[in-house]
């Protein structure tokens, strides 16, 4: 069956079309994808604004029929923390919902470290013993741990590239001071999870996911995306040591002439740096392994687990 899969994002609004069935590999037909930015369409009060509600309702439209000429079977439409912590937040899913016929279902940011847990588990397999994921969005972060396909320990913080940009580091480049303050902040909050995933002792893996730690891994000397989802990709702790100082001296527009690191992510890049070393750091991890898949799979992979056999 031919599946849509809508990811309503802090930075991206993203149909990924796929034509999927249980017990295969679901293959990649078609990509729509916006950068919106919805994280910063925000008011004072922290509603998004009647600008950032007309234009996401336009795209969500564009998506909606994007997914319909594709031939669709069915769409799966979720919202993660952008929408989830706005605090017009029902009236902007009843707006979609009226205008588009677009039903956003709202994540929890443990559902999405637990769907981007199974994803990763099942690239990976069980060969890969007991996994740890980290995935860094536009609006949080989130880890996981487990030997199984649920994970044992799922948390969600609000340290997303995108959010950590818009409220630490006005300047471009950033102020000295400014990244001093976000470095203690996202530490501080890392910190307080991470006796929660020791007690169920060392994972045998690391994995990360997301635009985030894929960017970090190439311009640290990772294989280039066109050279396929099967070239093992990994990032280290200690290049990444190396490269957040580099990326604190540099403008937005220095940082988009990296290897692998688009315009519209450039601005975010540094705040996503230092998130990745810090949990890293903390939870004691000297390498890790990119993972291909995430949370889009990972919703693919629970709905054909639920389809009748």
């Amino acid at each position: 069956m031919r599946l849509g899969v809508l990811d309503v994002g802090s930075n991206t609004i993203h149909l990924l079309v796929v034509d999927a069935h249980p017990g295969a590999r679901p293959q990649p037909a078609h990509s729509h994808k916006v950068e919106l930015r919805l994280a910063e369409l925000l008011d004072e009060r922290g509603a998004v604004t009647p600008d950032g509600v007309e234009r996401l309702v336009s795209v969500i439209a564009g998506a909606a029929q994007a997914a319909e000429d594709k031939g669709c079977q069915d769409v799966l439409p979720f919202a993660t923390s952008a929408v989830r912590e706005a605090t017009n937040a029902d009236e902007v899913l009843t707006r979609v919902r009226e205008e588009t016929g677009v039903d956003l279902q709202v994540l929890s940011g443990a559902d999405e470290a637990r769907l981007t847990f199974l994803a990763v588990r099942r690239w990976f397999g069980w060969s890969a013993g007991k996994l740890m994921v980290l995935d860094i969005g536009g609006g949080s972060l989130e880890i996981a741990s487990g030997i199984d396909e649920d994970p044992d320990t799922a948390v969600s913080l609000p340290l997303g590239a995108g959010r950590l940009t818009a409220g630490w580091l006005p300047g471009d480049p950033p102020d000295p001071a400014d990244i001093k303050a976000l470095r203690r902040h996202v530490r501080a909050q890392i910190a307080r999870t991470v006796g929660e995933f020791s007690r169920s002792g060392a994972p045998d893996h690391v994995v990360a996911t997301s635009k985030t730690f894929k960017q970090l891994a190439r311009i640290a000397g990772a294989a280039r995306s066109a050279e396929g989802l099967f070239v093992q990709r990994g990032l280290t702790r200690k290049s990444l040591e190396e490269w957040v100082p580099r990326l604190a001296e540099m403008t937005t527009l220095q940082r988009a002439a990296l290897p692998g690191v688009s315009e519209g992510r450039a601005g975010q890049l540094l705040a996503g740096a230092m998130v990745a070393e810090a949990a890293m750091d903390l939870f004691g991890v000297e390498e890790l392994e990119i993972c291909p898949w995430a949370l889009r799979e990972g919703i693919i992979l629970r709905r054909l687990d639920h389809l009748p056999t």
